[in-house]
Order: C-alpha cells, then sequence, then structure tokens
C-alpha cells in the first residue's frame, strides 16, 4: 500500500478508537474510584461508567466533544516518505470526521467561522521527534474544550522552587473546580521556557495511569500532588467526593537561572489517546487498544 494511504489509515483508525473507547488504564482508575467514592460523586462515576459502556456498545464517541485533534509521531531516521505523512493525517481527520463522526471543533480566531472537518492552520497539530530505526510511530490524543479552558501556565519566583510549584498546582485544580469534567488527569511540567513547560505538561497526558516516574523523588512529588488534589473535595463533575483527579504525571527540561516556567495540562475524565506503530514492511501494531472493527 502507498505510504500516505497506510498513515491515513492508521490514522483514521486509532482516531475512532480514541473516540469510542476509553484506554484500560483510564477505565480501572475510574473503576476503582467508583467502588471507593461516597455520594453524591459515586452517582456521578456510575453514570461516567454507563456512558463509557453504551459509548463502546453502539460505537459513537464517549463524549460529544471529539475535541481538538493533536498528533504526536515518532519517526524513524531511516522511514521514507516523511513529507507525506502531514497530508495523511490531515486527511485522516477529515475522514473521521464524516465517518465516526466527530463533532467539528476547529474555528477561525478572526471570524469564528467552523472549518466543519476539524481542520485549519496549524490543526490537526502535530509534534514531531525523530528517533532511530524505520518505524513510524503515531498517537493521538483529543483534547477537549472544557479541560483545555482551565489549562495553565506561569512563572514561579525561582526561590520558592518546588514548593511553589506544589502551591501553583493546587491553586490551578481549586481554580478550575467543576469546569474540566473532573475526575481530571494532571500533566505538570517546570523548566524549559514558558511554551516548553505547557507542551512538556501536555505530552505528559499520555502517559498510562499504570506508569508512575522513574525517578522516585519525581514519583514521591506526584503522588503528594495527587492526594493533595483530592483532598480540595471538588469530587466527579464538581460535585463533592474523594476523587477530584484520577492521576498525576510530571515532566521537567532545564531552567535558566533567573526563571522558573510551570503548566498544569488538565485532561478530563475522557482522557482519549490512542497509538499505533507501522513497520517498514507495512504491518501494523495497535498498542492501545486492540482493532476492533
Amino acid at each position: 500500500m502507498e505510504t500516505a494511504k497506510l498513515v491515513e489509515n492508521v490514522a483514521f483508525n486509532i482516531l475512532k478508537q480514541a473516540v469510542i473507547y476509553l484506554p484500560e488504564d483510564v477505565k480501572q482508575a475510574l473503576k476503582r474510584a467508583y467502588s471507593e467514592e461516597t455520594e453524591p460523586g459515586k452517582t456521578q462515576l456510575k453514570a461516567i461508567l454507563d456512558n463509557i459502556e453504551l459509548a463502546e456498545k453502539y460505537q459513537a464517541p464517549v463524549c460529544q466533544d471529539t475535541g481538538t485533534i493533536i498528533y504526536y509521531v515518532k519517526a524513524g531516521d531511516k522511514v521514507k516518505n516523511l513529507s507525506k505523512v502531514e497530508e495523511a493525517l490531515v486527511n485522516a481527520t477529515r475522514r473521521a470526521t464524516k465517518e465516526v463522526p466527530l463533532r467539528p471543533n476547529s474555528v477561525n480566531p478572526f471570524d469564528g467561522k467552523n472549518s466543519g472537518d476539524n481542520t485549519g492552520r496549524y490543526i490537526p497539530y502535530l509534534n514531531w521527534e525523530i528517533t532511530s530505526g524505520d518505524a513510524l510511530e503515531l498517537t493521538v490524543m483529543t483534547k477537549g474544550g472544557g479541560s483545555e479552558n482551565v489549562c495553565v501556565g506561569g512563572m514561579i519566583v525561582p526561590g520558592e522552587g518546588i514548593k511553589g510549584l506544589k502551591k501553583f498546582v493546587v491553586d490551578a485544580v481549586v481554580k478550575a473546580g467543576a469546569q474540566p469534567c473532573p475526575p481530571n488527569i494532571l500533566g505538570i511540567a517546570m523548566g524549559g521556557g514558558a511554551d516548553i513547560s505547557m507542551k512538556l505538561a501536555k505530552k505528559a497526558l499520555l502517559r498510562p495511569l499504570t506508569e508512575h516516574n522513574p525517578n522516585p523523588e519525581i514519583a514521591a512529588l506526584e503522588k503528594e500532588i495527587f492526594e493533595a488534589a483530592n483532598m480540595t473535595g471538588i469530587g466527579p463533575m464538581g460535585l463533592g467526593g474523594k476523587t477530584t483527579v484520577l492521576g498525576v504525571h510530571i515532566d521537567f527540561a532545564y531552567r535558566h537561572p533567573a526563571s522558573f516556567p510551570a503548566a498544569v495540562a488538565f485532561n478530563c475524565w475522557a482522557a482519549r489517546r490512542a497509538s499505533a506503530k507501522i513497520n517498514a514492511d507495512g504491518t501494523v501494531e495497535y498498542s492501545t487498544h486492540k482493532l476492533r472493527w
């Protein structure tokens, strides 16, 4: 099969998977939260779990807001025809909008006109990473507007360090309240620069909830922030309860001595992502979900 068409088909498949089937780690986290939650949060989690079951049964998007489409492309340095990948991903997005279907969520910021197919200037957005090898790995995240609206970036006073970061994150959770449709997943990053920290924070949302940071010190900080966020009592859908966040993932970059950039990226309970690997021989491995159609 021609490279462009193969990439388009695989991207279409993972986009369809992402909006219908939540990753297993997210589903299990929601089930655990339901078993431990009290009212009124327990009723909200039951509604969420019923919604997930119905989406799978009828192969319909798990949320009406199918989000802004973001692709992460990891390309081996021996992969051919990389110049065709972007067009293939745009075509896959257009197909999925029509065939899944997805809600058209791409509008021109000047006149508010909707493109009607989830594409436009820099949308879908592509994040590129070049590595060794001859395989092409694709990951898609569909980022809903409610959780995106409360993402926050800022500058901490360098002298405040990690203590300042913890306050920055908890303040963001409290201010967000019910807007990002909790329980949420938090991607947190520090360092680099204002743009770098947010990019790392959003990418951190792709990490499965079962994976903790390999650095013990950072893993301990993830746990501390997780516990602090759940002590807010915001609860499922903001109606009160034990479960405000399902997980916390932290990343970092080295920073300039005079600045301490930080960012918090929120994902709603419908934490949609899917991945696939296209091998040099044209075979495809779907890693987040088994192909269901």
